[in-house]
């Protein structure tokens, strides 16, 4: 994944980052709106059941951290879920989506309960064991070196402490499968043009899931950083999949 871009090849993961920051830098103002319009509203209940599944609890004091969350979608639905007792970060590398979100966060009266930071997944400038649980949706197939970002995401998190990723992965049922790929590769793009004018970002969007590894692998890598009790449920036929791992 370092220098896949798509189902390009780039000279190198800093020539990627600069070309997924400028994807998401276009997409910003329009990026919940087409994923509605991709999913059929299906990434509401995904993202519902990842918080579901994380349960944060109704007590001030506890802290996350939600990694490429940058328009706020996820973070907010974490507050909610914890009666606005929790705290949390949203990080993400693009300041278009932290523009969205945190403007989001004030129409929400959620503004006491996060804050916004520019920062990269790969390198963050924050704390060891900081905070009680890592989010991270749809975001992570997106970093160069998913390696490094799962291993920052360990350093970051307390003993304890739980990790959860929410991304697209590989659909395991018969004939969705080939329905899915239809739809990826020719209604997205051409969703992305009618209403974002914007092929090219969202055909980009549609190969970087292929790219991505599927369940197995990539429960392997996050062993690999450390995370016991790792595990995954998949979401729509395998459409999506959340991962799990604690920091034991």
């Amino acid at each position: 994944m370092e220098t896949a871009y798509g189902f390009s090849t780039v000279t190198g993961r800093e020539e990627k980052q600069a070309r997924v920051n400028e994807v998401f830098h276009r997409v910003a103002e329009r990026y919940d709106l087409m994923n509605d319009l991709m999913s059929g509203g299906l990434h509401r209940l995904w993202k519902g059941a990842m918080v579901s599944w994380l349960s944060p609890p109704h007590r001030a004091g506890w802290r996350f951290i939600d990694v490429a969350g940058g328009t706020g979608d996820v973070a907010f639905r974490i507050v909610e879920a914890s009666r606005r007792k929790a705290s949390g970060t949203v990080l993400d590398i693009n300041a278009s989506m932290l523009g969205v979100g945190a403007e989001r966060a004030v129409k929400r009266g959620l503004q006491d309960n996060l804050v916004f930071v520019e920062g990269n997944a790969e390198k963050l400038a924050l704390p060891d064991s900081s905070f009680d649980a890592y989010t991270i949706a749809f975001g992570i197939r997106n970093v160069p070196r998913i390696d490094l970002a799962l291993a920052e995401a360990y350093r970051v998190l307390k003993p304890g402490g739980r990790f959860l990723c929410l991304e697209f992965s590989e659909v395991d049922m018969p004939v969705l499968d080939k329905v899915y790929e239809a739809w990826s590769f020719k209604a997205i793009p051409q969703i992305g043009q009618l209403v974002a004018r914007d092929r090219e970002s969202y055909e980009y969007l549609v190969e970087s899931i292929r790219r991505f590894p599927n369940q197995e692998n990539f429960a392997s890598s996050i062993r690999a950083a450390g995370f016991e009790r790792v595990t995954y449920r998949n979401l729509s036929g395998g459409i999506a999949a959340i991962h799990s791992g604690w920091k034991l």
